[in-house]
């Protein structure tokens, strides 16, 4: 079985980011940031430390900001440099043909109609998904333990995360088969089901694809949420293909909830040497 390697790299980042407003009203919720760093660069770090060549912003309107976080600003990065400091997020890929790329998503379908968006750029070939506001810190990075699993079984590879019982009704659900180690067979998937789930098992925002969940999505209806769930997309994939799930080795923090984004800035300022200490301090005053 030759197994292609995984170059390319979707991130919707379409979203309206409501459940933050007022602070992204005018600020796409990918620039929010955790400590001094904003999500969306995390997670293209995270991309290209997994080896992904090409990196593909699915974008919609009022989300110039995260083109422009990752466009040359010159006179900034010249400063930067005469001090013997970088500042390009994207450095290592700058002078690679075709990234970043920048397609718009017209209208707020799902994410599934969001992957569907990046179909041209991605063509006949295996793509990772990863879902920004999902902030995964681990080492290696979850993506490139999820290419490791990829590169010895083919296929599709979806990260995997055991929550509280009580929670599975908010995620898509695996439906497990064999497990050996941290890899899952998935014999189904469910997008937030009602009622008792296969599993405890969620995926954390994200995926390794085959090319052919994107003709499956041309043609996907709508799901929950009144949305085109990925979910469902690639469901219709399993027994066709190779199909795993990949749990985690290291610590998730829910960014597009309020209280998960406050746990990251204060998990990841602590680890800093540099205001690690004084953050400590200072939370261990305001505790008491």
């Amino acid at each position: 079985m030759t197994i292609k390697r995984v170059r390319k790299a979707v991130f919707p980042v379409a979203g309206l980011g409501t459940r933050f407003l007022p602070a992204t009203k005018a600020m796409p919720k990918e620039m929010l940031t955790v400590v001094d760093k904003p999500l969306i660069q995390y997670a293209v770090e995270e991309a290209l430390q997994a080896g992904i060549e090409q990196i593909i912003f699915v974008t919609g309107r009022n989300k110039s900001a995260i083109e422009d976080h990752f466009d040359i600003a010159y006179e900034l990065e010249d400063t930067m440099r005469s001090r013997g400091k970088s500042l390009d997020p994207l450095a290592g890929i700058r002078q690679k043909p075709g990234s970043p790329v920048y397609i718009r998503q017209q209208e707020p379908l799902g994410l599934g109609h969001a992957v569907w968006c990046a179909r041209e750029i991605v063509g006949d070939e295996p793509f990772a998904v990863l879902l920004p506001d999902e902030l995964m810190v681990g080492t290696p990075g979850f993506l490139a333990q999820m290419v490791g699993a990829y590169e010895r079984v083919g296929g599709n590879v979806v990260g995997a995360l055991e929550v509280p019982d009580c929670d599975t009704d908010k995620y898509g659900i695996i439906s497990p088969g064999a497990r050996d180690g941290r890899r899952t067979e998935v014999v189904g998937l469910i997008e937030k089901p009602k009622g008792k789930a296969p599993s405890n098992l969620m995926i954390p925002g994200r995926y390794i694809l085959q090319p052919e969940v994107m003709r499956i999505l041309e043609h996907q209806e709508k799901g929950a949420g009144g949305e085109i769930q990925l979910t469902d997309a690639m469901a219709q994939l399993i027994g066709k293909q190779p199909f795993h799930g990949f749990t985690f080795d290291g610590e998730r923090y829910d960014c597009g909830d309020k209280a998960g984004y406050i746990q990251a800035n204060l998990a990841l300022a602590l680890a800093r040497e540099d205001i690690g200490p004084a953050v400590r301090a200072f939370a261990q005053r305001l505790i008491g």
